[in-house]
């Protein structure tokens, strides 16, 4: 993230009151009448953060995302704008010195403000996505206590919300330039106050007399990426009424181990600044021998450098400074002529897409670091390499993109337009976007240049399912015009190679590095022509992935399913009237129909059928007996389905497809639906069905033609490997068993290997499970392994109910490091039945997901054993899984949630085979004075079992 010289942020001591119930001006406000919030009707407010935030955090209304809360709450179309227009107060303490110059910044407010800083007064314009930054030199006062109050209108066009809901109610908010999910989606409910707030960061700056203005930082590479050239261009603001003669000067540094950094590059330039004036600066480019690339995640490294540019004034000294990390890479892209699909390159390998589409991490713009970090990390866990901004959500933030960066995520970044505001729906929405299109363009521009320098930015994109209105179109194309160096290139094109004098220095394009696309489903993505060919949206049988008819275009940027949590977020987030499973009707023709309670409806649950196609999933493991029944089971499904739907993908890597977005990865409320962790982040078991699916280097059953396939993501070539594959049935009998010895695979390749023939065997059985590994022949290392249960046709899994009362002994070796608040335990999880030999039994993850570090503190090493004893039975322990709770030491309120969340799992919901070890690494943070227990359940654990507890 971009830094300024004494920068203060502005997050603490505000507060808030609804101005129809405020007597005083802004002028009294901020001279002789300051509020505090001990005094009604001031309260204390959530900045950044919204109105309807501020008023959930000091309980003036339910929260909204609990149950039916939501209902509860006046919508702004019932109470009118002025019930959301609030005031929002606060103090700041700022004295400047000789030739020092302050700036009070905004980086975002919705929809319009009117700023008082000590009795002035500054109107500032509307727009959710635009900066102001407002030079408040001359009113400080001199003893440097400073009182401010905002007040903060909401969008022009909140919209009403009809009775029957739909997308983005009646579309009247795609008329202002603002987020459009906020009126209600067929995943989200609406937002009451349409977000109204000074949502983004506020805060002080104080420079000398000339100011540095959003610099631009571009890479370019030359001899096979063996040299790198840095372009660098500032905007310098003068704000004195003399020249000032500068020493603008750029450092570039890279951290060679534990905050020792190495300076790359220093460089000095002198310049003259006129009085008064703003003018451009383009620095001589610096040459990288051998630098270190930046890769997306599964490609290598996210290698950082820190650009610090700082410029002096004679008889001053240093006016400003600003940093940024900085990633050296180059992306590319072209539709590729054997699929139709937008093929992605970065710095020059092919990288196979497979991510997830996003909205926002908060419905309430509850934004932070810490959720953002968890957010990202959770994706990067999920070997996902992109993340797609959705146009009816936010440009995002750049903490979102400093998070990006760090794990190499790339991300696609839609602007404001949305099919179903902007010209479709019903009622059809207004056909031209928003209404003012010169502020739309001025917000777009004013994004990309608070974006543009995080490597993971990969490509800019119009609107959702439909294309911005011509003259904003247009624009765009034009103001993101990529420089020639960016240029697509083909497969049988040679590269643009070196800059050409005559276009110019990359830098000072407004972007120029990264494509525009006019809309999602244009120019590569799915049928290219913004026909409605992306989706399904949801649940399939798990072979239809893999069936060439399944989709027909090269890159679909939304395919959808389920995402039931698991029953510890509903009890939490649901009174007990929402407990209630669905009931299931049975069809005439057979198949059944899922009816869910009104709170599960409320909240967008989607079905585990799809009668005419779909058989209930669920029910193949029998009825559902209550909450935890039903949730587990469908955690069983969510795993299923999630892993054949990138398998079905990356079965055909290049052949058919270069990438797909699932819709979507999370859900910025308690919804129930397309998700792979909660809103509490909780993991559903979908999470780690793409953690497997989507790893580098992966050996896979196609569950269409029985083929054993193996995925090489990856640029190197994998030679002397080998692949063992094991049938074992619920008597805890290896029933078939076959190795396949000395195969090499090419890089970026899919091959297929050999059939899995045990289900034309002899008398297979009807259930069984599938363990598949590919590991080194030279010393027997996984790379990667693969657990699947499997059912005949024709058959389903109802032979697993019974299974769930066969013990397995279980050894699990742990030990905790501890370090103030956070803990990182690694476990040993031993399945000690007795079976054949296995020529690999221990899983050595192949992930490019990081694990925690830098503990220390207090070590302990335990062994613990279950099911050991009375009655040795031999079997798989079946999809056990893991999760942190406070100690029963802590009081706590009968029902209350007792798990301890986020938690970072290398591997969850898996199975062992008699005689194999996983080793698991958990890494949580715990909040002060609560102590945490570990607790293993699984199919034939439940009840659960303490791993680990602090006494």
């Amino acid at each position: 993230m971009a830094e300024q010289r004494r920068k203060t942020t502005l997050d603490s001591g505000w507060v808030a009151a609804r101005s129809s119930e405020v007597h005083f001006t802004g002028t009294q406000l901020t001279t002789t009448h300051p509020p505090t919030a001990s005094t009604s009707p001031w309260m204390e407010a959530l900045v950044p953060g919204t109105v309807l935030g501020t008023l959930v955090k000091n309980k003036v209304v339910p929260d909204p995302f609990y149950g039916l809360q939501n209902e509860h709450i006046i919508d702004i179309a019932d109470s009118g704008r002025d019930h959301y227009t609030f005031w929002f107060f606060t103090t700041f303490h700022c004295k400047l010195s000789s030739n020092e110059y302050c700036d009070l910044n905004f980086r975002g407010i919705n929809y319009s403000a009117d700023v008082y800083l000590n009795g002035h007064e500054i109107v500032l314009p509307k727009g959710m996505f635009r900066r102001h930054s407002l030079d408040v030199t001359d009113i400080l006062h001199p003893d440097g206590t400073n009182l401010l109050a905002v007040l903060v209108h909401p969008p022009d066009h909140p919209g009403r919300i009809p009775p029957e809901g739909g997308q983005g109610g009646d579309h009247e908010i795609g008329k202002d330039v603002a987020t459009q999910y906020v009126e209600g989606w067929d995943w989200m409910a609406p937002i009451r106050d349409r977000n109204t707030g000074i949502w983004d960061e506020v805060s002080i700056s104080v420079t000398g007399p000339v100011k540095i203005i959003d610099p631009h930082l571009v890479s370019t590479f030359s001899d096979d990426y063996k040299t790198a050239y840095l372009h660098t261009t500032t905007e310098l603001e003068n704000r004195s009424s003399s020249t000032a003669e500068c020493s603008l000067r750029v450092q570039v540094t890279t951290e060679i181990e534990d905050s020792i950094c190495l300076v790359e590059h220093l460089q000095t330039q002198n310049l003259s600044i006129p009085a008064k004036s703003r003018v451009q600066y383009t620095f001589p480019e610096l040459l990288f021998s051998k630098p270190n690339l930046w890769w997306p995640n599964g490609m290598g490294k996210q290698s950082l450098y820190n650009v610090v540019i700082s410029i002096d004034i004679k008889g001053f000294g240093e006016s400003d400074s600003w940093s940024h990390h900085f990633g050296f890479r180059k992306i590319e892209s072209h539709i590729d002529d054997a699929t139709g699909g937008r093929l992605f390159k970065v710095n020059g390998e092919p990288i196979f897409i497979r991510g997830g589409n996003w909205i926002l991490s908060d419905g309430l713009l509850r934004l932070s670091k810490n959720r953002y970090n968890t957010d990202i990390k959770f994706h990067a866990d999920m070997n996902f390499n992109m993340i797609r901004c959705w146009g009816g959500g936010l440009a995002e933030r750049p903490e979102f993109y400093h998070y990006c960066d760090y794990y190499g995520v790339l991300v696609w970044q839609e602007f404001w337009i949305t099919g179903d505001v902007d010209g479709r729906g019903d009622p059809v929405s207004n056909p031209n976007g928003p209404l003012d299109h010169d502020l739309f363009l001025f917000c777009a521009r004013d994004t990309v240049k608070l974006l543009r320098n995080h490597p993971s930015l990969a490509l800019w994109v119009g609107g959702n399912e439909q294309i911005p209105p011509d003259d904003i179109n247009t624009a765009l194309k034009n103001d993101l015009r990529l420089h020639p160096y960016f240029e697509s290139v083909g497969e049988n094109r040679k590269p643009v190679g070196d800059l050409s004098p005559m276009s110019g220095d990359p830098s000072q394009y407004l972007d120029g590095t990264r494509i525009y696309i006019q809309g999602s489903m244009w120019d590569g993505f799915a049928d290219g022509m913004g026909n409605f060919t992306d989706g399904p949206y949801e649940i399939q049988n798990p072979e239809d992935f893999f069936k060439d008819s399944f989709y027909n275009y090269g890159f679909n940027p939304e395919v959808g399913s389920v995402g039931m949590p698991v029953a510890a977020t509903i009890r939490a987030t649901m009174p007990s009237e929402g407990w209630q499973i669905p009931v299931f009707k049975k069809r005439p023709d057979g198949y059944v129909e899922e009816v869910p309670n009104p709170i599960w409806e409320y909240h967008k649950y989607i079905p585990y059928s799809k009668p005419t196609k779909v058989h209930d999933q669920i029910q193949l493991y029998g009825a559902a007996k209550d909450l935890d029944d039903f949730c587990l089971k469908a955690q069983l499904v969510n795993y299923i389905q999630y892993r054949a739907l990138l398998e079905g993908w990356t079965s055909r890597m290049w052949s058919k497809y270069t990438g797909v977005l699932i819709w979507k990865t999370q859900n910025p409320w308690t919804g129930l639906r397309g998700q792979f962790y909660d809103h509490l982040l909780d993991q559903t078991a979908g999470f780690y069905g793409c953690r497997c699916a989507a790893e580098p280097i992966h050996i896979q059953l196609n569950l269409d033609s029985y083929l054993i396939e193996v995925v090489n993501t990856t640029s190197e070539e994998l030679s002397n490997v080998a692949i063992e594959a094991s049938v074992w049935d619920l008597e805890g009998t290896r029933a078939y068993y076959t190795v396949h010895e000395n195969i090499s695979l090419l890089p970026k390749k899919v091959a297929p290997i050999a059939e899995m023939k045990y289900p034309k065997s002899k008398n297979p059985k009807p259930v069984y499970f599938l363990l598949l590994k590919l590991y080194n022949m030279s010393d027997y290392r996984t790379i990667s392994r693969n657990f699947y249960w499997l059912h005949l046709s024709g058959a389903d899994y109802k032979l697993l109910e019974p299974y769930r009362e066969k013990k397995i002994p279980l050894e699990i070796t742990s030990k905790v490091v501890m370090d103030k608040f956070s803990y990182n335990i690694q476990m040993h999880v031993t399945n000690k039945s007795k079976g054949p030999a296995s020529r690999s039994s221990t899983f050595e993850p192949n992930s490019t997901a990081r694990l925690s570090d830098g503990f220390y503190g207090t070590h302990s090493l335990e062994t613990l054993h279950f099911g050991v004893g009375i009655q040795q039975e031999t079997g798989v322990a079946f999809f056990l899984h893991f999760s942190v709770h406070t100690s029963k030491n802590h009081l706590y309120e009968e029902g209350e949630d007792t798990r301890i969340l986020p938690v970072h799992y290398s591997d969850n919901y898996f199975s062992l085979v008699p005689g194999e070890t996983m080793p698991i690494n958990i890494s949580f943070e715990v909040p002060q004075g609560v102590t945490p227990r570990v607790i293993l359940n699984g199919w034939n654990y439940d009840g659960g079992q303490i791993i680990y507890e602090v006494v």
